[in-house]
């Protein structure tokens, strides 16, 4: 067998590859279809404080070469995820990364707070999230805004903390820097890019809330450009995201200087995309004689 072994900030994973989070829920429905054992990991997908019913009106857009989504962080909530999911995932022998978003700082430390404790891998904070007290601007659009959320939560969380982190930033590498100085674990980007669709007969946009996130191979060059920019700045590991829908595609991703990957809209188009990601990393690692697929993390 070929080592897909890959160290993430002193978590062993058994493969770098990993669902990634609001495209595989708690990995329950994947499980239905392929064996999801095989991972190195499951993203699950956004948790908040309390249960969210998610946007009205519609809330998935296909678009040339990607998909245009909505969803507005529809969740159980994070105390129904502990007493029903957490178990179930755990079983599984993958790394569990929780993701927590929130729409106010103190919705972000209470979650952390529930989730102190629990068996669990890695705390995944979505910085992406709308900060209702400022009008609805991302938490992680402005790196000083972002520093708050990171270092409140950091001094309350006793997990693995990586911080997710946005496209839409007014400087990812700057951003990057601040969640490394206030004590994150790991790094993973990118989260979708901020775009629009328009109804040309309603003569409205098709989205209530106007924008919504851009996801899929269309994205994939300018992801892999953050990643680059963003792994070659940080000690920390990263996570590497965005249009990832191949081997190639993933080997792309850790030339750049991620450790890991997540793999999220491809799933749509099929399920088990990432067990083939998994099979073409394998043999990658044997055609080219590596010891351990790290050793061509970053040399690009």
């Amino acid at each position: 067998m070929s080592d897909l072994h890959v160290d993430f900030a002193g978590v062993n994973f058994k493969n770098p590859v990993v669902l990634a989070s609001g495209t595989c829920g708690f990995g329950r429905e994947y499980a239905e279809l392929f064996d999801v054992r095989r991972l190195g990991g499951i993203a699950t997908k956004g948790l908040t404080l309390r249960p969210c019913p998610g946007n009205e009106g519609i809330r998935i857009w296909e678009t040339p070469s990607g998909v245009m989504n909505s969803i507005g962080l529809e969740n159980p909530g994070v105390a129904h995820f502990i007493e029903r999911d957490l178990d179930w995932l755990n079983s599984l022998g993958v790394v569990n990364i929780v993701t927590l978003g929130g729409h106010s700082l103190e919705d972000y430390l209470k979650g952390a707070a529930l989730l102190n404790g629990q068996k669990l891998d890695f705390i995944e904070l979505n910085i992406s999230c709308p900060n209702v007290k400022e009008g609805g601007m991302n938490f992680g659009v402005k790196t000083e805004t972002a520093r708050e959320v990171v270092r409140r939560v950091r001094a309350v969380c006793t997990q693995k903390l990586i911080v997710k982190l946005s496209p839409n930033a007014e400087d990812i590498v700057a951003l990057a820097r601040m969640c490394e100085e206030e004590g994150a674990d790991g790094l993973s980007l990118v989260n979708t890019f901020l775009a629009m669709a328009v109804d040309i007969e309603k003569r409205r946009p098709v989205f209530r809330n106007v924008y919504a996130g851009l996801s899929g191979p269309a994205i994939k060059p300018i992801a892999l450009r953050m990643v680059h920019q963003v792994a070659h700045a940080v000690s920390i590991p990263v996570m590497g995201m965005g249009g990832i829908c191949c081997w190639q595609d993933a080997v792309e991703f850790l030339l750049a200087g991620a450790t890991a990957v997540q793999i999220g809209t491809a799933s749509f188009m099929k399920p088990s995309v990432a067990l083939d990601v998994i099979d073409g990393l394998e043999a990658y690692v044997r055609r080219n004689r590596l010891r351990n697929i790290g050793e061509i993390r970053g040399l690009v």
